[in-house]
C-alpha cells in the first residue's frame, strides 16, 4: 500500500460504488491489502491469499490506491483501469475492491488506518504487505503510528526474505514479532503485533510487466 500520494482527477471517472468503504459487520477479521497495482498479478493474489488462509480472516480488502510517491508516477495507468484489473484478479466472495483512499483524498496509509477504525468499529482489521514492501517501510510516513494501530501481517516475496527481516520496522519491533505458527491468533492481538509468513511464492512483479517482461507474469 505505501506512503501514499494524494487523491487524482480519475477519481471522477470511477463508478461510485467502488470510492465507498465496504461493508463489514462487527467483529469481522478483515485484512488491508492495498498498493497501486500497477498492473495487479499473481503474485498480489498470492499474498492475499496466504494471508486469508494462514490468519483466518473473512474478507480481504484490495484497496487501489491513487497514487504512491515512493514510486515513479510516469507509467501510473488510470485509477478506472487499474481498479477494473485488480477486480478480474481479486475475484471471490472473501474479496473485495475498493478505491475510497481518492474519495476522501487521503494521502497516507496512515490516515487510511485511522479512517476505518472510525467508520468502522469492531472490525479486527490485519494489515497486509509483502516482504518487499516491509524493506522500506520505515520510509512511509508515520509508520509508526500505523505499527501502534493495527496488528501486521508480512508475507515473503522472492528475493525480498533478508532484506525485509533486517529492516528498521523490523529490528523496532522484533519482540512484538509471533511466531508463524501462532499466526491465526494476529487478528486478536493488540497492537504492537506482526507475523512473518512463508508459502508459495510468485516471481511476477509490476515493475518487469511494465518494462516489458511480461513473461514474468
Amino acid at each position: 500500500m505505501n506512503h501514499r500520494g494524494k487523491g487524482d482527477a480519475g477519481a471522477d471517472t470511477v463508478d461510485p460504488a467502488a470510492l465507498a468503504i465496504p461493508h463489514a459487520e462487527r467483529g469481522m477479521r478483515i485484512g488491508l491489502f492495498g498498493g497501486s497495482f500497477n498492473p495487479p498479478h499473481e503474485g498480489h493474489r498470492l499474498v492475499a491469499e496466504i494471508a486469508r488462509r494462514r490468519l483466518g480472516l473473512d474478507r480481504i480488502w484490495w484497496i487501489v490506491t491513487p497514487g504512491n510517491p515512493l514510486k515513479d508516477h510516469g507509467h501510473l495507468r488510470p485509477l478506472a483501469e487499474r481498479l477494473a484489473a485488480v477486480r478480474v484478479l481479486a475475484r471471490g466472495p472473501h474479496m473485495a475492491v475498493t478505491a475510497f483512499e481518492a474519495a476522501h483524498r487521503i494521502r497516507y496509509s496512515a490516515d487510511t488506518v485511522d479512517l476505518l477504525r472510525l467508520r468502522r468499529p469492531g472490525i479486527r482489521f490485519v494489515w497486509i504487505m509483502g516482504a518487499d514492501s516491509l524493506a522500506s517501510f520505515h520510509l512511509w510516513q508515520d509508520w509508526r503510528r500505523i505499527t501502534a494501530s493495527v496488528p501486521i501481517a508480512v508475507v515473503d516475496r522472492p528475493g525480498a526474505s533478508l532484506a525485509a527481516l533486517s529492516a528498521p520496522m523490523a529490528r523496532f519491533l522484533d519482540r512484538s514479532r509471533l511466531p508463524e505458527r501462532d499466526a491465526a491468533s494476529l487478528p486478536f492481538r493488540d497492537p504492537p503485533a506482526w507475523v512473518f509468513l512463508h508459502g508459495p511464492r510468485s516471481p511476477a512483479s509490476s515493475t518487469l510487466i511494465r518494462t516489458g517482461f511480461a513473461g514474468a507474469s
